[in-house]
């Protein structure tokens, strides 16, 4: 998001005057999507419409007029950024503040605004608005990707009163919308039950998405969310709302819907325990809402996601990625070096480009042998690891393989040398006992020497391993013991402390993607607690869920791929299943592709399969990485699940198709898939992959279809319950 670069080109007012009522009209447009503000008679900044974009732009100046939004009362209270205090209480506020004399209300107008196009398709619009009295302002920042149809929103608040002002809610963003009725599909869960999608109808009242964990925030809920107007949006048909609250901390997201069908989202840092006092002359960034509108259906939203995420915010998103083979399933903690150069063969066997090294190889006064002890301490285990990791990064080489390892610096054991030399730098509440998640505590990266001493162990790794090819970074505790020494001691307020944690850690990923900026990490939260957009700006991909049957994650992937490129979402062919391992690897294979497993206990069949699925998924990791997704038959709706990576000339694809319904049923599969993303006018030819063993197709790959009849009459991939996943590849036919 922020972190790329982009030349701008021109900077413009943008302002269409109505030259009776004196109103500034102010567009924030993308190709499809239209947000319109326009000031009112006493210059209050108003939505007057979002939705379609319209093709003369001095139509826009007519919304408001056309919705009478002149009216007393609730009906017309959308303004742009709702405020506490004075007449505004029809609406939950997006901002609340006490100003320094006492006065707790704000009156906002405008004040200006501007826009800069930049030469990477996006528009940047900033609209100040001031109160009518006191020196206090709130900028709202609206970036528009024209390509991609995504807008994304927040707030910059800044003041020069005499002294601090009481911040007790500070949100990113306000929207209205006005339709006959509302469908919203939020993401709950707890741990290997991530991601778990419920729809709720929603009517006159307040709804609210919202977490208050401080970090691994998705534990419990998940900040994405789609909003469905008028009714429940399908795949390729309904009005929707989708995106997230794009921060890794405590966020709430508010929808309010009133008596007359208006309704009022706020979304922004949680204000739980986080009254923040800012002071004269600075000013304070909200996290970003990331959005966009589709007027086809949640798979176009999607894929405009999938597009902004690839382009402009997800880490080398449209570079490449390792296929690698984890040791935790093979050894949990018990390993020592000959043990895991001993599987560095079996890791060449099956294919992969890198072995990623786990939990347990560090800590010597209190060695990690169990998740007890030795967290912070990231000095290798001598009596495991006698040579050092520089040993396991060479002999990982010589292998014809790379070496990746986990870390988890955020975190300390209360048996830990950095615990019993550095207790001031752990977040402990005073005069209570401690709390433990994992056996473990937070860091408190409020504090700078903390946040070096974090970057540290990336760098002294790194500098010790230059050519160490990847990081797994790990995060299993919430913050539960919230009280911060360095706060207490500088005097700032406790109520700072998640606040200013998020920013500490944001601090501390910018500084290692500066000194490196190709390194590959994943992004990990004891499974998927964590996957905010910001994040994804400095990790190349995340883990899902800890949970890897296959067939919970057809459901799961299934859910995340509405938010998220495939090359993002990290699937792993484990053990945690008894269906077999082509089943395993199909599913894994609909993302980025590792394996978690003893690979060397495979039998010669088995590892016949792997090798081959492995090969096959190199020839095709492209499409899948930066191709086009379309879902095609829902796993909730079906007895099946079916999709399909489309490459962007529409000649090549890949089709994953896998029963998801192990009860008995005459034929899963007994209509045809009806395709979508290919050129009518192309002839294709479709051909069964990932056989397993001397499996023989059902499928006749050397017929040809038109692509107008594949995404009109269809195609039947013929899954069964002997032929539980099926894998296709499709070519064009000159």
């Amino acid at each position: 998001m922020k972190k790329r670069i982009a030349l701008f080109i021109t900077v413009f007012f943008v302002a269409f005057i109505n030259k009776v009522n004196a109103q500034t009209t102010i567009p924030i447009v993308t190709k499809n999507v239209a947000i319109i503000l326009q000031t009112d008679k006493s210059n209050h900044l108003k939505i007057i419409y979002s939705g379609k974009s319209l093709i003369n732009f001095e139509d826009y100046t007519q919304a408001g007029a056309a919705n009478n939004l002149n009216a007393e009362g609730a009906a017309s209270n959308t303004m742009a950024f709702t405020v506490a205090g004075i007449n505004n209480n029809y609406v939950e506020p997006a901002i609340a503040v006490v100003h320094a004399d006492g006065n707790n209300s704000l009156y906002l107008v405008y004040q200006s605004h501007k826009t800069v196009q930049s030469t990477d398709g996006a528009s940047l619009t900033t609209v100040t608005l001031k109160d009518a009295v006191y020196p206090f302002y709130v900028d709202l920042m609206y970036k528009a990707w024209k390509n991609e149809d995504v807008i994304e929103q927040w707030t910059l608040i800044k003041h020069s009163e005499k002294s601090e002002v009481k911040m007790n809610k500070y949100a990113s963003a306000n929207l209205y919308f006005y339709n006959k009725g509302y469908f919203l599909t939020s993401y709950n869960g707890s741990w290997a039950k991530e991601m778990q999608p419920e729809q709720t109808q929603l009517k006159q009242g307040m709804h609210t998405i919202q977490s208050r964990l401080g970090t691994r925030e998705n534990l419990h809920t998940n900040q994405n969310f789609m909003l469905a107007f008028e009714k429940p949006a399908t795949e390729n048909e309904g009005t929707v709302m989708m995106g997230q609250l794009a921060w890794n901390g405590n966020y709430a997201i508010q929808f309010e819907t009133d008596v007359y069908k208006n309704m009022h989202l706020v979304a922004g840092i949680n204000p739980y325990q986080s009254e923040y006092y800012l002071k004269p002359n600075t000013s304070f960034e909200t996290p970003k809402l990331v959005y966009t509108l589709s007027f086809e259906g949640k798979g176009k939203g999607s894929r405009n996601l999938h597009n902004w995420m690839r382009n402009h915010n997800l880490a080398d998103g449209k570079g490449s990625r390792l296929t690698l083979l984890n040791n935790w399933e093979a050894t949990y903690f018990n390993f020592n070096q000959d043990k895991l150069v001993g599987l560095f063969g079996g890791a060449k066997d099956l294919g992969v480009d890198m072995f990623l090294l786990d939990d347990g190889w560090f800590a010597n006064k209190y060695p990690r042998n169990s998740d007890n002890a030795g967290l912070g301490d990231w000095q290798a285990n001598k009596n495991k690891l006698p040579d050092g990791v520089p040993f396991l990064v060479k002999e990982a080489e010589k292998t014809g393989i790379r070496f990746g390892i986990w870390i988890e610096p955020e975190m300390v054991n209360p048996k830990s040398e950095l615990y019993e030399k550095h207790i001031d730098w752990v977040l402990r509440e005073p005069n209570r006992p401690e709390i433990y998640f994992r056996s473990q505590l937070v860091l408190d990266l409020t504090n700078p020497k903390v946040q070096e001493h974090v970057f540290n162990v990336v760098d002294q790794l790194m500098t010790e391993n230059p050519s160490l090819a990847f990081f797994k970074w790990d995060c299993n505790a919430p913050i539960f013991n919230g009280h911060s020494m360095y706060l207490e001691k500088n005097k700032i307020p406790q109520s700072h402390l998640y606040v200013e944690y998020t920013k500490g850690l944001e601090k501390v990923l910018q500084k290692i993607r500066t000194k490196y900026p190709k390194l590959p990490m994943m992004l990990c939260s004891g499974g998927g607690g964590r996957s905010d957009y910001n994040s994804l700006q400095y990790f190349t991909e995340f883990w899902l869920s800890d949970d890897t049957d296959p067939l919970e994650r057809v459901f799961m992937q299934w859910d995340y791929s509405y938010f998220y490129p495939a090359i993002s979402m990290c699937a792993h062919v484990t053990d945690w299943s008894n269906k077999s391992l082509k089943y395993r690897t199909d599913v894994a294979s609909m993302g980025k592709l590792g394996f978690d497993i003893r690979a060397n206990e495979l039998k010669k069949d088995e590892m016949a399969y792997a090798q081959l699925a492995i090969k096959n998924y190199n020839d095709y990791k492209n499409i899948i990485w930066h191709g086009n997704m379309y879902r095609l038959a829902s796993p909730y709706e079906n007895d099946l699940a079916s999709l399909v990576y489309i490459d962007a000339d529409k000649n090549s694809g890949i089709m994953f198709n896998y029963l998801t319904n192990w009860r008995y049923v005459g034929e899963p599969a007994q209509r045809p898939i009806k395709f979508q993303g290919l050129d009518a006018n192309k002839k294709y030819k479709l051909t069964e992959i990932n056989l397993y063993g001397n499996q023989r197709s059902s499928i006749n790959s050397n017929k040809t279809y038109s692509g107008d009849f594949l995404m009109t009459v269809g195609f039947n991939p013929d899954v069964t319950l002997s032929r539980t996943s099926v894998v296709i590849k499709i070519e064009m036919v000159k």
